[in-house]
């Protein structure tokens, strides 16, 4: 496995506004979620929560994001069903987050992007974090994608096709690529 180096991208000017376009309207499954967690800042409050964590201090402390964004994210991973906000004891005004059943559905996303960090980035031998099975302590196998008898599927062995909830325009755009 050979490690990619990564290019470190200069941050944007002070003063300028960063605005995010929304993708919710798009007919398309991959766009809506990544609208929801595509963000940095999400996808690290949801491996985080997968760690434990659940207080607003302990997620600003862990991360070093601004309190405003860390707000927003815990808002639109709430309001998307990803997190729900909860008050651990009755007549204290603390919150704090867990992950919903949708949020727990995410964990084989959170575990391959940690596996394919480990491979192309970190590179075999400096993983940062080690990933076993609590029972027997061994690691876990490699996320990846499989046919119904439980082989493992190339890219190349995958076929793409407008699904069920299409609309004439996914259907449009595949017809026009060739699909």
């Amino acid at each position: 496995t050979e490690r990619v180096d990564i290019v470190k991208i200069p941050k944007p000017l002070y003063g300028r506004a960063m605005t995010r376009t929304s993708l919710a309207d798009m007919n398309c499954s991959f766009a809506r979620a990544a609208d929801v967690i595509g963000d940095k800042w999400a996808l690290l409050i949801v491996r985080d929560a997968f760690y434990g964590v659940s207080r607003f201090a302990q997620f600003k402390r862990r991360l070093g994001v601004a309190p405003t964004v860390l707000t927003d994210r815990l808002e639109t991973l709430c309001a998307n069903g990803v997190l729900e906000r909860y008050q651990p004891r009755a007549g204290v005004d603390r919150f704090a987050y867990r992950l919903t059943d949708a949020g727990r559905a995410l964990f084989p996303i959170v575990v391959s992007f940690m596996q394919w960090g480990d491979e192309w980035i970190s590179g075999a031998g400096n993983e940062p974090v080690r990933l076993s099975e609590k029972r027997t302590g061994k690691p876990i196998a490699a996320v990846q994608v499989q046919n119904l008898d439980g082989q493992r599927l190339d890219p190349s062995e995958v076929a793409f096709a407008p699904g069920s909830g299409a609309d004439a325009g996914t259907r449009a755009a595949f017809a026009r690529a060739g699909v």
